[in-house]
C-alpha cells in the first residue's frame, strides 16, 4: 500500500481546519505540496472547502469525514484538501464557480475533484453517507469518480481543462458606464422579486441581502422609485421581528430556512451583523421609524458584547450548533418559558409567540408575535405594564440563557469583516453621539492595523491568537480602506485619513487591472491559480469593486485628485455587462456611483472645543448624506487632509463651513440653520 501522509492541519491558524485535525481523513492544507503529492501519487484531488460556524459542514464531518471507513476510501483514493473559505476566498470563488457551471447551485460543504494540475472535473456541495433524497452517498461518489479518473482518464482530462477555461475566461466589458438607466432598472428588477406578503426578496431561504436593501435606502424618494420606501421598512421590520433576529442577545442570524423570516440557520456572522446594524441605523434617519435605531444598537452592542476579541477586534462567527443540536441556545419549550418568567410569563408568551407545541422541534424560537398594544389589550392591562413586563422576562430569559453551553466562536479575525465592523461603529458614534461605539472603532482600527499588517505594509487576510494567515485580499484592502475614511469623518483625527489614503493606494498598486480596469480579488504578489477571480456581484458582503470604488471617490473627494475619481468610472465601465446581466446583485456599486455622481464635499474649519465647530458638525450628521465627504480642521493647523487647505475660520475665529459640489463652491456659513438648508437643497 502506498505510505501517505498523516492528517496536516493540527498546525493551522484556522479554527475550521483546526475542527478537522482529529479526522482519520490524510487532509492537508492548501498549498503547491499537497499537488505535488498528487502528481507523485497520480491521484486526483479532493478539495472540501467549508467554514467553521457552517451547520452542513459539521453534518458531513460526522457522517463521513470522521468515519474510518470512509477515510480510508478518501486516502486511499485521493489527496485530500481542506480549505477554509474565509481565509481562502480566492480558491473559494474559483470552485464555486465551477460547483455552480457544473450543478446550477452553489452552498457549503463545497466538494470538487481536480486534477493534480488543480482542474476541476466534478463538483457538488454536502453528500449523505449513503444515497438519501435524491444524492448519491458520498462512498458511492468516492469510487465512481476514482474509477473514472482510472479508466476515462483523457476524458476526464477534457473535460477538466474546458471548465477551467471557462472559469477563467475574462468578464465581458461594456462601453458605456452604467446611468439613470440602470439605477431604474436594479428598481424594477428588485421590485419584481419583493415579497409584498412577508418582506425580503424571492422565497426561502431568505437572506437579508444588505446591499440590497442599501440601494433601496439611496433611491428612497426618488419619484421612479415610488415603493422603495415601503419594500425597505417592511423588509427590515419583517426581519427585525422574526426568528431571525434574536430577540434575547440582539443581533442578525445569516439567514431565514422559510420565507416567513421565522426560523433561522443559527450561525451569527460577523459581516451581516456589521452590514445590518449600520443599514438599520440610517433606515432609522431616512425613515423617522426609532424602532430601527434600537435594532442597530443592540446588534452593535452584540458585537461588543460577544464577538469582541481581547485585542479589540472582532471574530468572525458564532456557531449554528451547541451540544450537537442546531440552536440549542437559542429556543425554549413553553415549560421553560413559563419556569424562568414566572408572573411575566402569560405576557412573554404572547408577546414572543411562544406555545405547547413550538415552532422548532418542540421548542420555540423567539419572534415578536405581536407588539406591545395588542398584548396589553389581550391581557387586559395597560401598555405600560405590558412593556415593563416584556423587558423583565427578556431579562429573565437572557440570564437564564446565559447559563447553557454557547455555541462555538470562530475567533479568528477576518480583516474584511473587522473593517466592516470599524465603519458602522464610527457612524454610529457619529449619528448618535455615542463615544463607546467611536471608541470601540478606534480600538479595532488600530488593531487591524498593528495584528493584519506586515512590516512591509501588506494587509493580511486572518489572525487567530498572535497567528497570521496569507496575505490580504482585495476585499480587505477596500473595506479598511473605506473604514478609516470614515472613522476619520466620525473623529476629525487626520491620522485615519494618512492611514486610508495609504491602503486605497496600495489597493489600486495590488490589485488593479491595468487592461480591463477595476481590480481583482488577488494581488500581483499571489499564488498562481487556475483564474485570478474579478468580483463584480454582491453577495452577502459587497463586491470587491463596489468597496473598491467607494474607497476611490472618498479619496477623490478629499484630495480633488482626478486619478482616483477616473478609476471610479473605470469600474462602473467594467461592471458595465453585470449590472445588464443582475441589476439586483450589484446594489452596492450602484448605490456607490450614484452617491459619486451627485458629490459634495464638506469642510468644517473652526476649534474642535468651540460648541459652535460641534453644531456645525452636527446638522453635518443629521441626515443621511452618503454623498458628503466631511473633513474637519482646525485654522492653526496645517492640513493634512487636501480639502482643508485654503480654508480658515472667519476673522473673528468663528468656525466656518464650506460645501462644495461639481467644482463649485456656495459661500462659506458659520450658521447652523443655513448650512442645513445647503445641504438640504442637495
Amino acid at each position: 500500500m502506498t505510505t501517505r501522509p498523516d492528517n496536516q492541519l493540527g498546525s493551522a491558524t484556522s479554527p475550521y481546519l483546526l475542527q478537522h485535525a482529529d479526522n482519520p481523513v490524510a487532509w492537508l492544507p492548501w498549498g503547491q505540496s499537497a499537488f505535488a503529492e498528487a502528481v507523485r501519487r497520480d491521484r486526483p484531488v479532493l478539495l472540501s472547502v467549508g467554514y467553521a460556524a457552517c451547520h452542513w459542514c459539521h453534518v458531513m464531518a460526522h457522517e463521513s469525514f470522521e468515519d474510518p471507513v470512509t477515510a480510508e476510501v478518501m486516502n486511499r483514493l485521493f489527496v485530500n484538501i481542506k480549505v477554509d473559505r474565509e481565509e481562502r476566498p480566492d480558491v473559494d470563488r474559483i470552485y464555486m464557480d465551477a460547483v455552480q457551471a457544473a450543478t446550477g447551485r452553489g452552498g457549503w460543504p463545497m466538494t470538487v475533484f481536480l486534477t493534480p494540475a488543480g482542474e476541476p472535473f466534478y463538483a457538488g456541495t454536502y453528500f449523505p453517507p449513503e444515497d438519501r433524497g435524491g444524492l448519491p452517498g458520498f462512498r458511492r461518489v468516492l469510487e465512481s469518480v476514482a474509477d473514472a479518473w482510472d479508466h476515462r482518464r483523457e476524458e476526464i482530462v477534457g473535460h477538466a481543462g474546458r471548465i477551467s477555461a471557462a472559469v477563467a475566461a475574462p468578464l465581458p466589458v461594456s462601453d458605456e458606464t452604467p446611468g439613470q438607466e440602470a439605477l431604474e432598472a436594479a428598481y424594477r428588477a428588485i421590485e419584481a422579486r419583493y415579497d409584498p406578503d412577508y418582506g425580503g426578496f424571492g422565497g426561502a431561504p431568505k437572506f437579508p441581502q444588505a446591499p440590497t436593501l442599501e440601494f433601496l435606502l439611496r433611491i428612497t424618494g426618488r419619484p421612479w422609485a415610488p415603493r422603495a420606501a415601503e419594500m425597505l421598512e417592511h423588509t427590515l421590520t419583517a426581519m427585525a421581528d422574526g426568528g431571525i433576529y434574536d430577540h434575547l442577545g440582539g443581533g442578525f442570524a445569516r439567514y431565514s430556512v422559510d420565507h416567513r423570516w421565522l426560523v433561522p440557520h443559527f450561525e451569527k456572522m460577523l459581516y451581516d451583523n456589521a452590514l445590518l446594524s449600520r443599514l438599520y441605523l440610517r433606515a432609522a434617519q431616512v425613515t423617522g421609524n426609532r424602532d430601527f435605531e434600537w435594532i442597530a444598537r443592540e446588534t452593535l452592542d452584540y458585537l461588543l458584547a460577544d464577538l469582541r476579541l481581547p485585542g479589540g477586534g472582532f471574530a468572525s462567527a458564532e456557531d449554528a450548533d451547541s451540544e450537537g443540536d442546531e440552536g440549542r441556545f437559542y429556543v425554549f419549550t413553553l415549560a421553560e418559558l413559563r419556569d424562568i418568567t414566572g408572573e411575566h410569563a402569560p405576557v412573554a408568551e404572547a408577546y414572543f409567540g411562544a406555545t405547547e407545541p413550538g415552532n422548532f422541534e418542540g421548542s420555540n424560537i423567539l419572534y415578536r408575535a405581536a407588539s406591545v398594544a395588542p398584548v396589553a389589550a389581550g391581557l387586559g392591562i395597560t401598555a405600560e405594564e405590558a412593556a415593563v413586563s416584556i423587558a423583565e422576562a427578556r431579562r429573565l430569559m437572557s440570564a437564564a440563557r446565559s447559563e447553557r453551553v454557547r455555541p462555538a466562536l470562530d475567533d479568528k479575525a477576518v480583516c474584511a469583516w473587522n473593517a466592516l465592523a470599524i465603519r458602522s461603529l464610527a457612524e454610529a458614534g457619529a449619528v448618535l453621539d455615542e463615544p463607546r461605539y467611536l471608541e470601540a472603532a478606534a480600538v479595532a482600527a488600530r488593531f487591524l492595523l498593528d495584528a493584519l499588517r506586515d512590516g512591509d505594509g501588506r494587509l493580511l487576510r486572518s489572525w487567530r491568537e498572535g497567528n497570521t494567515s496569507g496575505p490580504g485580499f482585495a476585499d480587505d484592502y477596500a473595506a479598511t480602506a473605506t473604514a478609516l475614511f470614515v472613522l476619520y469623518q466620525a473623529t476629525g483625527d487626520d491620522s485615519w485619513y494618512r492611514e486610508a489614503a495609504t491602503v486605497t493606494r496600495h489597493l489600486v498598486g495590488l490589485f488593479w487591472d491595468d487592461r480591463d480596469g477595476g481590480v481583482f480579488a488577488t494581488g500581483v504578489d499571489a499564488e498562481q491559480l487556475i483564474a485570478r477571480p474579478k468580483n463584480l456581484f454582491d453577495n452577502p458582503t459587497p463586491s470587491d469593486n463596489s468597496m473598491a470604488a467607494e474607497a476611490l471617490a472618498m479619496l477623490a473627494a478629499a484630495t480633488g485628485e482626478a486619478e482616483p475619481a477616473r478609476q471610479v468610472e473605470e469600474i462602473a465601465r467594467t461592471a458595465g455587462a453585470a449590472v445588464t446581466q443582475a441589476p439586483t446583485a450589484v446594489g452596492h456599486l450602484l448605490a456607490v456611483l450614484d452617491s459619486f455622481r451627485i458629490g459634495r464635499e464638506l469642510a468644517i474649519v473652526g476649534d474642535p472645543a468651540d460648541r459652535r465647530t460641534a453644531a456645525l458638525v452636527a446638522v453635518a450628521r443629521e441626515r443621511f448624506l452618503p454623498e458628503v465627504f466631511l473633513a474637519v480642521g482646525t485654522p492653526d493647523a496645517e492640513p493634512v487632509v487636501p480639502l482643508l487647505a485654503g480654508r480658515g475660520s472667519a476673522a473673528d475665529g468663528s468656525p466656518l463651513a464650506y460645501l462644495c459640489s461639481g467644482f463649485v463652491c456656495d459661500a462659506p456659513t458659520g450658521d447652523p440653520a443655513v448650512l442645513r438648508a445647503m445641504l438640504d437643497r442637495g
